[in-house]
């Protein structure tokens, strides 16, 4: 019975510990999601942060942005005849 009652006890032993690990790796799974939420969080205002900046500065924008903003208005101009040129090939 000392063999039985020993390996009951390694059984029990091992469960808790595999449960133990299970609760820790859900907390963290559930951490890391809310690290992501607040990376999200973060990401989405600092674009806006640079959409209102854009919006009001482009004209005169700071040293610091000028590079940005001009990329900025070479790529709306390159979607603004892209989207001439799909026009023109629909024959709109």
């Amino acid at each position: 019975m000392d063999f039985i009652d020993k390996l009951g006890d390694t059984i029990v032993e091992k469960g808790s510990k595999i449960a133990d690990k299970a609760k820790e790796t859900a907390e963290i799974v559930g951490l890391k999601s809310q690290i992501t939420t607040c990376e999200e969080v973060i990401k989405k205002n600092y674009i806006e942060i640079g959409r209102l900046y854009y919006e009001k500065y482009h004209d005169e924008p700071d040293e610091l942005f000028g590079k940005q903003c001009r990329a900025i208005e070479n790529a709306q101009n390159g979607v603004a005849e892209l989207r001439k040129r799909i026009d023109e090939i629909k024959g709109i």
